[in-house]
């Protein structure tokens, strides 16, 4: 193995764990909000896995992927995030 694959090695398995902290804290978040940040930080995530991929194949087909799932995680935190501001205000 090269440095080179020990450098990807390294970085899917920090992907990994940071995926994992972020579920721990989507399942254990004591608010919406909460939640709401931690399927942001998964959308980047997810896009980051991708990144590390298409740079270890060397193919650039995923690009466009890459761009449309983080505007995807993007809307949806917008969306999400007016909608539990609309609710907490419809509460007071």
């Amino acid at each position: 193995m090269t440095i080179l694959d020990h450098a990807y090695t390294a970085a899917f398995v920090m992907l990994g764990l940071a995926v994992l902290c972020t579920l721990y804290r989507l399942v254990r978040g004591p608010s919406v909000l909460d939640r709401i940040v931690c399927l942001n930080a998964l959308s980047v995530l997810l896009v980051s896995f991708i990144a590390v991929e298409v740079a270890l194949r060397g193919d650039t087909a995923y690009i466009g992927l890459m761009v449309a799932i983080a505007l995807l995680g993007f809307v949806g935190t917008i969306t999400a995030t007016r909608f539990a501001e609309r609710r907490a205000h419809d509460r007071d």
